[in-house]
């Protein structure tokens, strides 16, 4: 997978303006053994890449939560949705956006809290990480969007002073 840049449009006057995401990249997963982990792998290569070509910079709690959200998503997907799964990787001066396509219609809803529940916390924790999150239908299936900040939240705004 090559990350490519995204293209600028003309602002009417010929002269260029960059759309908001510096690159992205897309992959498409049969859903079979080690999908999952070949998708983690995808998202540091594409996060990588970014760092090496552009002038981000991904903290290490950034690829972290993005090999998460990647692995939720895409569990979630391959469990649940017959066929393929698109997986598209994008990033901006400020987030990673992780975007998954799959066939299954269903929109997924997130379950009141029970500690005792094994498994299926997956929608949950994407949530709880996420900046933000939308969930689209499509013609055919859904589109899961889950945006994770560049920068550490806790590390944009001073702490108390002591």
């Amino acid at each position: 997978m090559r990350a490519t840049p995204e293209a600028s449009h003309d602002d009417g006057e010929g002269r260029p303006v960059p759309d908001e995401h510096l690159i992205r990249a897309g992959y498409a997963l049969g859903g079979g053994d080690g999908c999952i982990a070949d998708a983690r792998r995808h998202a540091l290569a594409f996060l990588d890449q970014a760092e090496a070509d552009y002038p981000v910079s991904v903290s290490a709690r950034t690829r972290d939560l993005t090999q998460l959200v990647v692995s939720e998503l895409v569990t979630n997907a391959c469990k649940y949705a017959p066929g393929p799964v698109l997986v598209e990787l994008r990033i901006s001066a400020r987030a990673v956006d992780v975007v998954v396509w799959d066939s299954d219609p269903t929109v997924p809803a997130a379950r009141a809290a029970d500690p005792g529940r094994i498994g299926q916390h997956g929608l949950e924790i994407v949530m709880a990480v996420a900046e933000d999150l939308v969930v689209e239908q499509q013609p055919v299936g859904k589109r899961i969007t889950a945006r994770i900040p560049l920068l550490d939240p806790s590390a944009a705004s001073p702490g108390p002073s002591l």
